[in-house]
């Protein structure tokens, strides 16, 4: 992701949800490429957890986004995290794609009577329709009105996330969503130079974009192509890319070789002939729990490494493998109770959740590398 940005003339967000652990963030932000510094979270216990773990004092990380659109029940968290964070020279920003958030935060800041400045992204919606405002909309340009003139906030830049572009199956359609997602932020730093009260030539808007899949995109080549005027500076960001997974897989923009994670589950039990057209299935302890209930194009919720089964059907703790052909399992193909099995998910994010820690291997070391070279324990809760 450094060697894209880099190629792509941008700078580097990493989003720390997926892996949410102090290990996984240094390696994001600390590369053989490049370092930098900046990172979204998605909880304010990740964002407490990083400061917590010494990355904002020993200036790790300097720059926080939490990238919700800001709830209003929690500003003042947010306050007091911006507090501690100050005192290590790092920045907290923060989402907004409504116009009520503003005048809550104002209303905040009276009560306080502070002097707070809120470094804010306006969330920029290029057809994912998540969060975010198309910026040809009404609302958006209410939005950025208010946001310009309010005496509480500074517009930073705008931020986009093409969500949508999980559906690419080519480098070419993802480049397609990321342009769209350039496209979309850029058009509304246009706007906001032009309603800006005194625009500057120093006036640099960040135009952050990304998702794992537009982020694999970004290369010199579709840099190239941009072909329009930008009326700020690039930031790409991406926060899946560490682990991957099977929806990732289908994207077309990764091997198999490049994702690092797996559920270890366990066959309880075996039912010759039951499943399509007269084949096997077997029950394991990994269900819905283990390895959420997010599926993909490819089907299912897992694939076993090295066999030709998945995990096609779940219910809470146990799931069911399935042959993923019409061929009767045979030889090394065949699973007997006992039998631990390697399930790779759909998709990571949401299968990390649900461990209280991970186990690291050396995937260096073969395909069956067991020998755990550390343990890393993820930050809970919101």
């Amino acid at each position: 992701m450094h060697d894209n940005a880099k190629q792509w003339g941008a700078s580097f967000r990493a989003h720390v949800k997926t892996h949410k652990t102090a290990e996984g963030v240094k390696l994001q932000l600390v590369s053989s490429s490049d370092t930098t510094y900046a990172i979204v979270v998605s909880t304010l216990m990740e964002a407490w957890e990083v400061v917590n773990a010494g990355l904002v004092k020993d200036g790790i990380v300097n720059d926080i986004l939490y990238g919700l659109p800001i709830p209003v029940n929690r500003v003042a968290d947010l306050a007091a995290l911006s507090d501690v964070t100050a005192q290590s020279g790092a920045v907290i920003r923060i989402l907004i794609d409504h116009v009520d958030q503003i005048k809550f935060i104002e209303e905040y800041e009276k009560t306080m009577n502070s002097s707070r400045n809120w470094s804010t992204f306006l969330k920029v919606d290029a057809g994912s329709k998540r969060a975010g405002l198309d910026p040809s909309s009404t609302a958006f340009h209410s939005l950025l009105e208010v946001a310009l003139e309010s005496p509480v906030l500074t517009v930073f830049g705008f931020y986009c996330h093409a969500g949508h572009s999980y559906s690419s199956t080519s480098p070419e359609a993802a480049s397609k969503f990321l342009t769209a997602e350039v496209n979309a932020v850029n058009d509304a730093a246009k706007l906001a130079l032009a309603r800006s009260s005194s625009p500057s030539n120093d006036t640099q808007f960040i135009l952050s974009v990304g998702s794992t899949p537009t982020a694999h995109a970004a290369t010199a080549e579709t840099n190239a192509k941009l072909g329009e005027l930008l009326h700020g500076k690039l930031e790409l960001h991406a926060g899946n890319y560490p682990l991957l997974d099977l929806q990732q897989l289908h994207t077309g923009l990764i091997d198999r070789t490049r994702i690092a994670q797996r559920v270890l589950a366990t066959v309880i039990s075996y039912y010759p002939g039951r499943g399509a057209n007269g084949t096997d299935e077997a029950l394991c302890d990994a269900g819905a729990i283990a390895m959420s209930k997010d599926t993909g194009p490819s089907g299912g919720f897992g694939e076993v490494i090295g066999k030709s089964w998945r995990l096609g059907r779940v219910s809470q703790e146990h799931g069911i493998l399935t042959r993923s052909g019409t061929e009767t399992a045979a030889g090394e193909d065949q699973l007997r109770i006992g039998d631990v099995v390697q399930i790779v998910g759909q998709h990571a994010c949401l299968t990390l959740a649900a461990y209280p820690w991970y186990y690291l291997v050396d995937s260096s070391k073969g395909n069956d590398a067991s020998v755990v070279e550390d343990v890393w324990v993820p930050w809970k809760g919101w």
